[in-house]
């Protein structure tokens, strides 16, 4: 009995080895904290996420941020007088521009001229050999000469023929051949003449003179070529400077207040500022409007004249040109620094009497760029803020610190204005 009891316990006992054996390990206990970790940091991220923090704003002195006043500069609204100017890119063009070519054929002897050199109209350019012709306006005085002599020669026998056709001692044909003979003489001293003032004026020709007041530009052909009537492209090219034009575009818009201005008999200023558009180089007047418009841009031409005496406007220097069409009196004027463009259209920021600020409105008229007329909106002696505009809103408190001038920058303090309007 006892042996069959320590079998069966010996039989059983690795069956209950075995199935130990096969049943998992416990996990290790830095596994479960490190699931607990892992865990605890996804909650706390889930928890930044779905609520965003706050950050307190820190207190101030006796009152809040948001009622703080905001340091602003600004600009009394003025009264005064509004040019009404028009712009243009506009083109420095000569009244003439001429290319001195030789009218006759014949070696160049010399130049009389430097290169860029100012010149008078008659003043000497170049020289033509003038010996050809001199000898061939000898040869037609020589020719002339002689068909004098033969005219008065015809002329004797036609009075000696006269009379003896009245004493029947000739035929009447034989007098009336002769009378034709002096017609024809007639005609040859005529042609003779004729050469003689051609071979004179070729001799004029062979001194070339300046026709026009103005620059001479880079000898286009040397002393000792041979320089013929046929060639086109000249000894020199003169321009004319004093005065000069500048032919600039304008909108179609703009024509009827300029042509209206010129059938009251306006004499309208133009000023040419140079090509940055800040210092004014020449001032002229307005001397005619192209006869039609362009289809293509939608703008008319018109050229200004001016004296330029100093020589300050080159040919085909490009310019601005500003045309004064009219001048508004006694104008409402706020400085252009103070407009903006928002959902209300065109505004200012006006500084009421208790230093609060509000959104106004305004329409404008014209502008020098550091002014703008306004049509309604503003009246003389409002004021707006030209400076630290950004931070802003309806009914904000601002104070403007002593001198205005010296104000601490604002956030936006330097920005150009958002909007600028010019007639």
């Amino acid at each position: 009995m006892d042996e069959q009891v320590g079998r069966t316990e010996i039989e059983t006992a690795p069956e209950e080895r075995i199935g130990v054996v096969d049943r998992e390990p416990p996990p290790p206990r830095w596994r479960r904290w490190l699931i607990l970790l892992l865990l605890l940091l996804a909650g706390a991220v889930a928890l930044i996420v779905l609520h965003p923090w706050k950050h307190a704003a820190p207190p101030t002195a006796g009152r809040s941020r948001t009622d703080a006043a905001q340091p602003v500069r600004e600009a009394t609204v003025t009264k005064g007088d509004m040019p009404v100017v028009l712009q243009g890119i506009g083109t420095v063009t000569p009244l003439a521009t001429i290319t001195v070519v030789t009218q006759i054929n014949g070696q160049l002897m010399s130049v009389g001229f430097q290169e860029g050199q100012l010149v008078k109209k008659g003043d000497f350019l170049a020289q033509i050999d003038p010996r050809p012709y001199q000898v061939a306006l000898e040869q037609a005085q020589g020719q002339l000469a002689h068909d004098q002599g033969l005219l008065q020669q015809a002329q004797t026998d036609f009075a000696r023929y006269q009379t003896l056709l009245k004493q029947d001692s000739i035929s009447r044909q034989q007098a009336e051949d002769q009378k034709f003979l002096v017609q024809q003489y007639q005609g040859s001293i005529k042609t003779d003449q004729a050469m003689i003032d051609t071979q004179r004026l070729n001799l004029i020709y062979c001194r070339i003179v300046a026709p026009v007041d103005g620059r001479v530009g880079l000898r286009l052909v040397d002393p000792g070529n041979y320089v013929q009537a046929t060639n086109s492209s000249g000894i020199v090219v003169i321009t004319q400077l004093q005065p000069i034009s500048v032919i600039f575009p304008l909108p179609e818009d703009n024509v009827e207040a300029v042509m209206s201005r010129l059938r009251e008999g306006a004499n309208l200023p133009v000023s040419a500022f140079n090509h940055a558009n800040i210092k004014e180089t020449a001032a002229g007047t307005l001397e005619t409007v192209d006869n039609q418009i362009d289809p293509t841009t939608g703008t008319v031409k018109l050229r200004a004249i001016f004296p330029n005496t100093d020589n300050g406007l080159f040919p085909n220097e490009f310019v601005n040109a500003h045309l004064l069409v009219n001048t508004l009196h006694d104008a409402v004027l706020a400085p252009t620094a103070a407009l903006q463009t928002g959902a209300p259209g065109t505004y200012v920021w006006l500084v009421k009497p208790d230093n609060t600020v509000t959104v106004r409105p305004v329409k404008l008229g014209p502008s020098d760029g550091e002014h703008t007329a306004i049509v309604s909106g503003l009246e003389p002696g409002d004021k707006v803020v030209t400076d630290g505009i950004d931070r802003l809103r309806e009914g904000a408190k601002v104070e403007v610190p002593s001198g205005n001038a010296n104000a601490p920058a604002a956030a936006g303090a330097g920005e150009q204005p958002h909007h600028r309007q010019k007639q």
